[in-house]
């Protein structure tokens, strides 16, 4: 719908480049029309797809992760120069609102009001997934020689404890490395039956 509002261009007859500029400036309308509509109280209508599943406060039904919808977007702080976001949608089930805004110190989309989030999340260091360090431990790590010292001793000593199971990891990956290989190899072992089985 897009290209065809950019390629059908009608340029009326009393249409003057030096004087309009533009088409949208000779209509009055902004290039993004209808979802610029509250551009002057600072919110842009945008396609929104949720991140996570949720329910409904107004109908308590389950809203699944990945659902679109058109969304108000508005920028309500900072986090040092990162913008939060905040985005208001209506539920396509019920009347009730939700909204939610970005949380950028945890990398996540929290619910203000309108919607629950169904649990789903698990605990990275339970599953040893790799933990993102937190800004006050940055900076005590670029200011504390000691703590940064004592860093790196637990650091190696966490290598030490993963190497068997990382050195495991690499070698099933390395037995399927020459993928051709193995495919002739497969190729040449099923050629007699299959030659047999045509005769």
């Amino acid at each position: 719908m897009g290209e065809r509002k950019g390629v059908n261009k009608y340029y009326p007859p009393d249409f003057n480049p030096e004087k309009h500029g533009s088409l949208n400036r000779y209509h009055n309308s902004h290039p993004l029309r209808e979802r610029a509509r509250k551009l002057s109280q600072g919110i842009l209508v945008i396609r929104f797809e949720m991140p996570y599943n949720i329910w409904c406060d107004g109908c308590k039904n389950h809203i699944g992760m990945g659902v679109r919808y058109n969304a108000e977007k508005k920028k309500v702080g900072n986090y040092y120069t990162t913008p939060i976001y905040r985005f208001r949608m209506k539920c396509h089930l019920c009347v009730n609102y939700i909204e939610m805004q970005t949380d950028p110190a945890n990398c996540d989309y929290v619910i203000v009001s309108g919607a629950q989030r169904k649990e789903e999340r698990w605990d990275m260091a339970a599953n040893e997934q790799v933990l993102t360090t937190e800004h006050e431990k940055k900076q005590r790590l670029e200011a504390d020689a000691m703590f940064r010292l004592e860093h790196g001793e637990a650091d190696r000593s966490a290598l030490k404890k993963a190497l068997p199971t990382l050195s495991h990891i690499q070698e099933a990956q390395s037995a399927w490395k020459d993928d051709f290989a193995l495919n002739s190899m497969l190729r040449r072992r099923f050629r007699p039956t299959r030659t047999s089985r045509n005769s």
